[in-house]
């Protein structure tokens, strides 16, 4: 049998995990298996700059995490995993991402997005999602339309007044 202190360490990241959850947004579960020391620490680099960070724990202490979050993600627990904490939505899933596309050795397995579990395709499909800044580029690029349209309508009408002055 396990003795005490083995339990309550274990108790204690179980409970970190879910604390962590719970403030993140955004949590991926990807293998990692292969990658250098340099590119993991380049990862882990990028992510810290999202707000977001990777955490590698035992399966079995994952499950019990998700478990108590009522979040089913058995199916991915196979092999090593890394969990990434994202505090904000878009980001660190754009910043895995992206990684993924660069590194074959990182496999995004499934995640959990605003508190419902994801699988690969969802997660793409929020990678492609712009950044706050390109949809307010966006928006404000569809309303300078509508705006320039009304000048030039504008100046045609005043130069069509003026023709009829003279």
């Amino acid at each position: 049998m396990a003795s005490s202190k083995i339990l309550e360490s274990k108790k204690a990241v179980v409970e970190e995990i879910v604390n962590k959850a719970k403030n993140s947004e955004s949590i991926i579960l990807f293998h990692y298996q292969g990658l250098t020391v340099e590119e993991m620490t380049e990862l882990r680099r990028k992510l810290l700059e999202n707000n977001a960070v990777i955490k590698i724990y035992k399966n079995t202490l994952l499950k019990r995490a998700m478990d108590e979050l009522n979040l089913n993600v058995d199916e991915f627990l196979a092999g090593p995993n890394a969990v990434l904490f994202g505090e904000s939505l878009l980001e660190p899933i754009k910043v895995i991402a992206e990684f993924a596309k660069d590194h074959d050795k990182v496999n995004i397995r499934a995640g959990v997005i605003s508190g419902s579990v994801a699988d690969i395709k969802t997660i793409n499909e929020y990678a492609t999602i712009p950044s706050r800044e390109g949809l307010l580029t966006m928006l404000a690029g569809g309303m300078i339309q509508y705006v320039k349209d009304l000048s030039i309508g504008l100046n045609l009408y005043a130069e069509k007044l003026e023709g009829k002055e003279n």
